[in-house]
This record gives C-alpha cells, sequence and structure tokens, in this order.
C-alpha cells in the first residue's frame, strides 16, 4: 500500500497510486503462480522413469531355441531384458516366420531390431553386441588371448546346439522311412566329441567364470537335456554333469528354462 506523503503534490501522490495499482494488478501473486507453474509442467519423474523402463529393441524370439537362450540368459546377467521387447517367432526350414524375412532374409533366430531400426542377426553377433551396451564387467574380454579361447568354447557350444537342432528337424519334420540313419549318427557323434573336449579341457575355465563360453555350453546342455535325453549325455562327462547342475540354478538360468 501506497503511503500518501503530506507534502508530495497531490497529482503525483495520485500518478504513483495509479502505477502501483496497475502493476499490482499485472503481477499474480505467488499462492496463484505456483499452482499454474505445476499444472503446466509435466511429471518429470513419472516420464523419466517411463523413457527408461520401455523397450527400446526387438528381439525375435522362440524359448525352445536355444540360441536365443543365449541372448536372455545375457540380457538377464547383464540387467537388459527390460530394454528389450520379445516378438514371438515359430518357424521351421520349410515353413518360414513371413515378419522375420523382413528384418533377416535367412529366416533364422535371433534377430535383434536396434534402437534406431537396424537389424543384427547371428547370436554371437547378438551377443558381442549386448556385451558392450551395459557398465558390468565384460562377458566376452575385449581382446588378447582370453577373448579368443572363450569365443572358441563358445563356438564349440554352438556346433553342439547346431546338431542337436538338425537332429531335431530331421526327426520331427521327416517321416521316419525318409530317415537318412548315418548323417543322424553323425550329428550324434559331433555332439559326443564336443562333450568329451569340454570335459577332458574345459571344466576349469567353465568355473572361473560364467560368461560368453559358459552361458553358451550351459544352453547346449540345457537343449540336449530338452529335445535329445536320451542321448544320456551325463553318463559319459560327470564333470560337466556337475557343473551343469550348479550353473543351471542361476537366476538366469531359471528364468530361461524353456518349457514344452
Amino acid at each position: 500500500m501506497l503511503a500518501k506523503n503530506p507534502r508530495a503534490p497531490l497529482g503525483i501522490w495520485f500518478i504513483a497510486l495509479s502505477f502501483t495499482t496497475i502493476a499490482s494488478g499485472l503481477a499474480p501473486t505467488r499462492d496463484i503462480e505456483l499452482p499454474l507453474q505445476r499444472a503446466m509442467l509435466p511429471d518429470t519423474a513419472t516420464d523419466r522413469d517411463a523413457a527408461m523402463s520401455a523397450p527400446s529393441m526387438t528381439l525375435y524370439h522362440n524359448p525352445l531355441s536355444p540360441f536365443v537362450r543365449k541372448v536372455m540368459v545375457l540380457l538377464h546377467e547383464t540387467g537388459q531384458q527390460d530394454r528389450v521387447a520379445l516378438q514371438n517367432s515359430v518357424l521351421t526350414p520349410v515353413n518360414p516366420d513371413l515378419t522375420l524375412i523382413d528384418d533377416n532374409p535367412l529366416s533364422k533366430i535371433p534377430a535383434l531390431r536396434l534402437a534406431d531400426g537396424n537389424v543384427i542377426h547371428d547370436s554371437r553377433v547378438i551377443l558381442d553386441y549386448l556385451d558392450q551396451q551395459h557398465v558390468g564387467n565384460p562377458l566376452i574380454p575385449r581382446e588378447g588371448s582370453a577373448r579368443w579361447r572363450r569365443l572358441t568354447l563358445a563356438s564349440l557350444a554352438d556346433g553342439i546346439m547346431d546338431a542337436a537342432v538338425l537332429i531335431r528337424y530331421e526327426v520331427a519334420l521327416r517321416a521316419p522311412e525318409k530317415h537318412w540313419d548315418e548323417w543322424l549318427d553323425g550329428q550324434r557323434d559331433k555332439i559326443r566329441r564336443a562333450l568329451a573336449l569340454l570335459e577332458k579341457d574345459a571344466i576349469a575355465e567353465l568355473t572361473c567364470h560364467f560368461d560368453v563360453a559358459a552361458i553358451s555350453v550351459a544352453c547346449a546342455l540345457g537343449y540336449l537335456d530338452l529335445r535329445h535325453p536320451d542321448l544320456d549325455w551325463r553318463t559319459a562327462n560327470p564333470q560337466l554333469a556337475e557343473w551343469y547342475f550348479e550353473v543351471s540354478q542361476r537366476p538366469s538360468m531359471i528364468a530361461t528354462m524353456p518349457k514344452i
């Protein structure tokens, strides 16, 4: 409130009073201003949380595929599972997924569509990419002899999966009278030889780190249990069986266990 100065001319006092009244009318009070500001601002914390939790990538996925399971295990181990949306893909060599073909002309899973729209495929490529998207210790050594050794063990596990999947296709998709028994025996021999090598030379390496090699071997053994229990791989490989029993209790392995 403007105090009247008895010595000031009456006209000047009225002019000052007018300016004060106009200014006070134009300036909103603090009690009005703050609610208006709050109403205009978005709930930034909620928006930020939603943006961070929203999947930014899409994985062509089938829970029965050992190659897909490798990717899923790594996502769980590195805390990235919420970044990836799963798109179910059911396919065989003679019945491709037409949606998948647009992103991977080979019609093979896994395939990963990135946030920028590009698509990468082959589980080894996807694992390498995802392993460079988290802040923890790498699951694939970045350089040196350790990198090549761990990738070689992972490749051996992939070979077990390849042979096991081919056996599955031959037995499940072809009529029994058309089965190529010699070819099937050849695939089973590949699996037995690879398991024997892991049993003999790799138990200590698999035990020391649950990394790309261990993940790949664990997923290969899980697939043998799922599709080929008749191979009875544990009898000839007791150390490998003991190691697998332990790692199969990991949360990432339990969360990705395939169910028929």
